[in-house]
């Protein structure tokens, strides 16, 4: 069993499927062209068990992270990327991961940090409870 992803025209993912394994053959094709074809839209395998470019499982990761609707697909780096959350956040071509322009704090267990963009900040927020 394996993952493939719909393209738009963009390269924004419109539809995730389960499909045959990325080994097998469709009608003398591979299972991307069979399920493009289907679908009339551009398919590329995704792997369920890769995020920030790393496999969770150890293994081999495969094109930046699992794609979901909404993701943007990278030609250039046959990566999937989520949708970037802020303007002022920044690409990892690496990790295929956003990161915001100032390291999160790491005192999480007193506070969640949720990001001010019109300040370019972490703001803390009390975790149960009023501060």
């Amino acid at each position: 069993m394996a993952h493939y992803a719909l393209l738009d025209s963009n390269y924004i993912v419109t539809k995730v499927i389960t499909g045959i394994d990325e080994t097998e053959m469709i009608e003398g094709k591979t299972p991307e062209q069979w399920y493009g074809d289907f679908h009339n839209q551009l398919c590329k395998r995704t792997s369920y068990n890769t995020y920030g470019n790393q496999h969770t499982n150890g293994g081999t990761p495969f094109r930046g992270n699992y794609a979901s609707i909404g993701n943007l697909y990278l030609v250039e780096f046959d990566a999937f990327i989520f949708p970037q959350p802020y303007e002022s956040w920044k690409l990892n071509y690496e990790t295929f991961t956003w990161e915001a322009p100032v390291a999160k704090p790491s005192n999480t267990e007193t506070h969640k940090y949720v990001w001010a963009e019109t300040n370019n900040e972490w703001v803390a927020v009390p975790i149960g409870g009023e501060e």
